[in-house]
C-alpha cells in the first residue's frame, strides 16, 4: 500500500498558523500579564528534549529534570526507578473499573457462561435483549481499558515509559471490538506490554505472543495441527519483528504457523482434557496454553534454520531466532526513530540504534539511550507533529498540571473524535506514525474544538460520570511552568495570536491549538 504524500513541516505549520489566526482575528488585543514570569528558564534544547522524552510538560517533570540533570533523569527513567506511581485519586479511579479489579479468567469464564445461557434460551425478545446486554458489557469493559491506559499516560511518573507503553500498544496493535478481545485488552497493556516496555525485545514479543488478546485477535487460538491458521505467523514477522521486504518468504510464514500450532487460549479448567502421555508437555500460564494435542510435532525450517519438533520449546527458539535477525534490529530502530525524532529519521541515527539493538540482544532501554543521547534527537529537523494521543495527553498535562480528574470519559471521547481510539485500529498495522496521517483540515478543526473544551473548562473531567454536577471552571495556563519552559520558545506567529485573545479562556485555547503546541 502506498503511503500518502507527506506534507512539508513548514507547510503544515503555516496551515496551523492560518487556522489559529483566523479564530483570533476578530478578538481585541488583551495579552495576559507577564508579572508571573519565573526568573529561571530552561534552554531551548532542554525543552525540546523533555517534550519528546515524555507526553508533554508538567511542573513535576520539569522539577525532576532540574533536580537530577538530563543524564541522571534519563538513567532513572531507563532503569525504571521512577516507578509506576499515580496520584492516589487516579489509582483509586483506575481500580474502580471492573476490567482492572476482576481477574481475566473470571471475566472470560463469566462471558462464556453467559454465552451458553443465552444459547440455551428460547428464541424471542428476551434472547435478543440478553445478547445486547452481553455486547454492551463487553463494550463497557473495553472503554474502561481505554480510560485506564489514558489515565496512566497523563499521570504516570515515568513519562518515557508511558510513551513506550503507547508505542508498543500501537506496534503490537489490537482491535478491541473483535470477539473476546474487549474482555482482556486491559491485561494486554498491564501484563504483556508494561512490564517489558523497557526490557528485552524478545521478552516483549513472547509476552504479547502469550496474550489471550493477541491470540484471539490474530486467530492463533484456532491454529491447530490439520487446521493451520497463518494469520498471526504472518503478522508476527511482517508487523511485529522483521518488516516488509526483509527477506522472509511465504514458506517461512507457513513454517512459523506450524510452530505456533497448539498456542492458544485455555478453556475453563473443568473442560480441559489432556492425554496423560502428553501432560508433561502441556503449558498453561493464566489464560494462555500450549496444548500438545493440537501441535504439529514435525521438524520445521525457519529462516534457513532447522527447528526440531519438540513442543513449546519450538516457539521460544523461533522467537529468539527472529528477534536476532539484523532486519529485526533495523525495523524496530526505524519505527522508534520515526515515532520520537522525525517522519523520515536520519539514516545514521537509525543505524546506530540498530547496532545497539544487535549488540545488546534487543535491549530496548539501551536502544532508547542511543537515541535520546544522540545529537539528532533534538536537532531542528522541522519537529514531530503530535498524533492525537500525544495531543490530548499533553494538553491535559499542561492545563491541569497533575490535578486528578474524576471522569476519564472525555479523554476517551476526544481520542475518538480525532480518529485514534486505543485498541481501535481495525487492521493490525497500528496507527500512522507520520504527520500525513493526522494533518487534514478536519483534524485541525477538531483539535481546536478540543483545545477550547480544555481551555474554557467546558468539559466533564471534574464531574463524576453519571452526575449532573457543574464543571468547576477553566484552568490557568499562565503559570510559572508556562513562563519558564514554554513562553521563551514560542514563535512570533503564536505570540501574535495569543496577543489577540480577549480572555484567559480564549488565550488557553489559542495556546493549546497553536502550531508550537501541536509539534514537539
Amino acid at each position: 500500500m502506498r503511503r500518502p504524500a507527506l506534507p512539508r513541516p513548514q507547510a503544515l505549520r503555516r496551515h496551523l498558523s492560518t487556522l489559529l489566526l483566523a479564530f483570533a482575528a476578530t478578538l481585541a488585543l488583551a495579552a495576559p500579564s507577564a508579572s508571573a514570569r519565573g526568573r529561571d528558564t530552561l534552554g531551548a534544547d532542554d525543552v525540546a528534549w523533555l517534550r519528546r522524552d515524555g507526553f508533554g510538560l508538567d511542573s513535576a517533570s520539569v522539577a525532576r529534570y532540574r533536580e537530577l540533570g538530563r543524564d541522571r533523569y534519563l538513567d532513572a527513567q531507563l532503569d525504571d526507578k521512577l516507578g509506576d506511581e499515580l496520584p492516589p485519586a487516579i489509582d483509586q479511579l483506575i481500580h474502580s473499573y471492573e476490567v482492572v479489579n476482576t481477574p481475566p479468567d473470571q471475566l472470560i469464564a463469566s462471558f462464556q457462561a453467559e454465552q451458553q445461557r443465552i444459547k440455551d434460551m428460547p428464541d424471542g425478545d428476551a434472547k435478543v435483549d440478553a445478547r445486547k446486554a452481553l455486547q454492551q458489557h463487553g463494550n463497557d469493559l473495553l472503554q474502561q481499558a481505554q480510560q485506564a491506559a489514558l489515565l496512566r499516560a497523563v499521570y504516570g511518573s515515568n513519562q518515557l515509559k508511558e510513551q513506550m507503553v503507547w508505542f508498543w500498544l500501537n506496534h503490537f496493535s489490537l482491535y478491541g471490538a473483535k470477539g473476546r478481545v474487549r474482555w482482556v485488552a486491559a491485561r494486554f497493556a498491564e501484563e504483556s506490554v508494561r512490564p517489558h516496555a523497557l526490557g528485552k525485545f524478545k521478552d516483549l514479543v513472547m509476552a504479547t505472543l502469550k496474550s489471550p488478546a493477541m491470540l484471539e485477535y490474530l486467530d492463533n487460538a484456532q491454529n491447530a495441527k490439520g487446521h493451520v491458521n497463518e494469520n498471526y505467523a504472518r503478522e508476527l514477522m511482517e508487523l511485529h519483528t522483521l518488516g516488509v521486504g526483509s527477506g522472509y518468504t511465504q514458506q517461512d510464514v507457513q513454517q512459523l504457523a506450524l510452530i505456533l500450532t497448539g498456542v492458544g487460549i485455555a478453556p475453563p479448567a473443568d473442560k480441559q482434557r489432556i492425554n496423560p502421555k502428553m501432560a508433561a508437555q502441556y503449558v498453561r500460564d493464566g489464560l494462555f496454553e500450549f496444548n500438545p494435542m493440537r501441535h504439529d510435532f514435525g521438524d520445521k525450517v525457519l529462516l534457513g534454520q532447522r527447528i526440531r519438533g519438540s513442543g513449546f520449546d519450538e516457539v521460544e527458539q523461533a522467537v529468539d531466532l527472529i528477534t536476532r535477525q539484523p532486519a529485526c534490529a533495523k525495523f524496530v530502530a526505524t519505527k522508534l526513530a520515526r515515532y520520537f525524532v522525525a517522519d523520515e529519521p536520519p539514516p545514521a541515527l537509525v543505524d546506530k540504534m540498530a547496532r545497539t539493538f544487535q549488540r545488546s540482544d534487543g535491549d530496548i532501554a539501551k536502544v532508547l539511550r542511543t537515541m535520546l543521547e544522540a545529537r539528532e534527537f533534538t536537532a531542528d529537523s522541522g519537529g514531530k507533529f503530535k498524533d492525537p494521543m500525544q495531543f490530548v495527553v499533553s494538553s491535559v498535562r499542561l492545563a491541569y498540571d497533575g490535578r486528578p480528574v474524576v471522569n476519564a470519559r472525555p479523554l476517551l471521547n476526544w481520542l475518538n473524535q480525532l480518529g485514534e481510539p486505543i485498541y481501535g485500529r481495525l487492521t493490525p498495522d497500528g496507527w500512522p506514525l507520520d504527520a500525513a496521517g493526522w494533518a487534514s483540515s478536519g483534524q485541525m478543526a477538531k483539535r481546536f474544538e478540543i483545545a477550547r473544551a480544555i481551555g474554557t473548562g467546558n468539559n466533564r473531567l471534574f464531574v463524576p460520570e453519571g452526575s449532573d454536577g457543574v464543571a468547576p471552571g477553566f484552568p490557568m495556563l499562565t503559570t510559572r511552568l508556562y513562563y519558564d519552559a514554554i513562553e521563551p520558545h514560542l514563535s512570533a506567529a503564536t505570540r501574535d495570536a495569543l496577543g489577540k485573545a480577549a480572555s484567559q479562556q480564549e488565550w488557553n485555547t489559542f495556546l493549546l491549538s497553536s502550531p508550537d503546541f501541536n509539534y514537539r
